[in-house]
């Protein structure tokens, strides 16, 4: 049951880097790379800011500017320096990974001596649940502090995702997603869409940084690899997510990413839990993502195939 309860809460963090990902990819159409950078960063910042005393909300919030700002050095990139997108991520991506080191000083920091989110969450629950308590959830015996932080996480994420829901029916938002879906429209109206799309990198790269600054948090440290990789594991999740919650509007999407999210989670712990080795997690997501993009296509084709045999018959 902590097995569930730990993939459910690093689920909904990581749901975050997932909705991040579905601004750039398909609201935006744009390859962006610099995820891999900007969740590190995101917990770097968090990460050195606990540790000098800072207020772990003051330094969550400051860790998502810096996300926010890396998404617009690869806006800025794109639209102005004429860099392909995919170029323009890589060299945020690259020149971040310096710039995580120089802001920790060294490749990782612990964060167990110090405050932090999920601490707060624990004391934030204590009078529902107690301190330090043993709790029953279906017969299972759980750590009270692991429920708390699932609700205060879950709490946060559906804040998160509903004030997204809402900045995209905004007019401003709106035309965001216009730029997406025709640009060439966008800009016979006299709107400047290489400014919707820095926004929308900088919106989609906050998120991520945030998604980083939770994850450090939680697990109690920041490293400087702990973004490696994180772009294949929020595509993934938007993958499944738009597999299971088909059609709708903008609600649905973002549901299915949240859904997504989790769901890929809890089948990477129940590999695990069945003897995957960690040094395959990489190859294994990897996999996911590519049995989830090309399966699609050929179930289809095959499936027009018989039909046309049939037919034809």
């Amino acid at each position: 049951m902590n097995l569930l309860l730990g993939s459910l809460t690093i689920g909904l963090i990581l749901s975050l880097l997932a909705l991040g990902a579905y601004i750039a990819f398909r609201i935006f159409d744009f390859a962006d790379m610099t995820a891999d950078g900007s969740l590190t960063l995101g917990g770097a910042v968090a990460a050195i800011l606990l540790v000098s005393g800072v207020s772990p909300l003051t330094a969550t919030l400051a860790a998502t500017v810096s996300g926010v700002m890396a998404g617009t050095v690869t806006g800025l990139l794109y639209t102005r320096c004429r860099i392909h997108p995919i170029l323009s991520g890589i060299l945020t991506m690259t020149a971040l990974y310096s710039v995580n080191l120089r802001i920790m000083g060294k490749s990782n920091i612990s964060l167990m001596s110090v405050n932090t989110l999920a601490a707060m969450a624990e004391q934030l629950c204590q009078p529902l649940f107690g301190s330090g308590a043993t709790l029953l959830l279906w017969g299972w015996p759980v750590a009270s502090r692991d429920v708390s932080v699932l609700l205060v996480t879950a709490l946060l994420v559906l804040l998160v995702n509903l004030l997204v829901y809402l900045f995209f029916r905004t007019v401003l938002g709106t035309v965001m997603r216009a730029t997406g879906d025709n640009p060439q429209m966008v800009r016979a109206q006299g709107t400047d869409t290489g400014l919707m799309i820095t926004i929308g990198l900088a919106l989609a790269n906050g998120l991520i940084a945030l998604s980083g600054a939770l994850l450090t948090q939680y697990q109690g440290f920041a490293d400087v690899q702990m973004g490696i990789g994180m772009l294949v594991w929020g595509l993934a999740s938007v993958i499944i997510g738009e597999s299971l919650v088909r059609g709708g509007g903008l609600g649905f999407a973002l549901s299915g990413v949240l859904i997504g999210s989790l769901l890929f989670r809890l089948m990477v712990a129940i590999a695990l839990r069945f003897g995957l080795n960690p040094n395959d997690l990489k190859l294994v997501t990897a996999l996911c993502v590519f049995a989830a993009l090309v399966l699609p296509r050929w179930l289809e084709s095959f499936g027009n195939a018989g039909w046309k045999r049939g037919r034809h018959a």
